[in-house]
């Protein structure tokens, strides 16, 4: 099982702080504000290019509408938003291929109970 990256953030920030802080005199102020500053910058972009590899390469969404958003039978699934994930592999990938692959008629995210008479 892997290990997720959010247990490796403080290893990365004290490291920064300690690489940062190497010519580091009691007299200068100035350098341990370099390197708090230094510390969010870096861990503000890992945390932005994590979520943009989980994205596919894009940037996360904020305010989602409600047409790639419905509630259906109280469980909120993103219709558009899967059915793109359902082609290409992605959450927010999209294609440009009129025609679907072979299979995904079969590929229904509805599932319908079966009749009985």
């Amino acid at each position: 099982m892997g290990i997720p990256f959010e247990a490796l953030m403080p290893y990365g920030i004290m490291l920064t702080v300690r690489t940062s802080t190497i010519p580091f005199k009691p007299s200068a102020t100035g350098t341990t504000i370099l390197s708090t500053l230094q510390m969010f910058g870096i861990t503000g972009a890992g945390l932005s290019g994590v979520r943009a590899l989980q994205n596919g390469g894009k940037r996360a969404r904020h305010s989602i509408d409600a047409w790639d958003r419905t509630a259906l039978f109280g469980i909120d699934c993103d219709t558009v938003m899967d059915r793109d994930r359902r082609l290409t592999g992605f959450l927010r990938g999209q294609t440009d291929n009129p025609s679907a692959p072979l299979g995904f008629e079969l590929n229904n995210p509805w599932r319908l109970e079966k009749r009985f008479l």
